[in-house]
């Protein structure tokens, strides 16, 4: 449980909280210091898996907590946008859409953990990821990316657009595959069923 990736993994969810004080406090100082947050933040996710991979300390426990960190560091960035307003009527759309598809995808894989198959992350998934983290961070920010780079928050509305057409694809893909497992665990106890009668 206390090896380094695992201990930058509940560093990420530790961070969710402060981050979500540090945006709610009014200024653009306050803002910063989320946008820094949520940033670090990000960067422990490649760290973590990055470390697994040298050290070769991978294990079941961060199997399951590194996603949930990352949906939980998502849905809670793209709420507090909600709530402070960066993100209302049609801009909700691609933000629901990433909502969702996180919330199916873990029931998913919650599903297939418990017949012991795993669905690994493909590279396509790693870019929405990115794509999506780059979006966020910018919206975080507001007005105030827009003053370091012009154009910067209508950029970031589109590649949230973006990050959510590629969510959709990538929740397809594992549903796709997931359902091959399901198909061969509900056949695997009819059998069982049949030659038991």
């Amino acid at each position: 449980m206390f090896r380094v990736p695992n201990i930058l993994t509940m560093l990420r969810i530790l961070l969710v909280p402060v981050f979500a004080f540090a945006f709610w406090f009014p200024g653009e100082t306050a803002r910063l210091v989320a946008f820094a947050i949520f940033c670090l933040a990000g960067i422990s996710d490649a760290l973590d898996g990055l470390a697994a991979r040298k050290l070769k300390a991978y294990s079941d426990f961060g199997r399951m907590l590194d996603p949930i960190a990352d949906k939980v560091l998502v849905a809670t960035a793209l709420m507090m946008l909600v709530a402070g307003g960066s993100l209302d009527g049609y801009k909700l759309v691609p933000a629901l859409v990433i909502l969702a598809r996180e919330i199916l995808v873990s029931g998913l894989r919650e599903y297939l953990a418990g017949v012991h198959v795993s669905v690994p992350v493909t590279s396509i998934a790693k870019m929405k990821t990115t794509i999506q983290m780059i979006a966020i961070g910018a919206m975080i920010l507001g007005p105030m990316a827009d003053r370091v780079i012009p154009g910067a928050q209508a950029f970031a509305y589109v590649a949230l657009w973006v990050a959510a057409a590629l969510t959709v694809y990538t929740g397809y893909v594992y549903f796709r595959a997931g359902m091959v497992h399901v198909d061969t665990d509900r056949d695997t106890r009819s059998g069982g069923a049949g030659e038991a009668a």
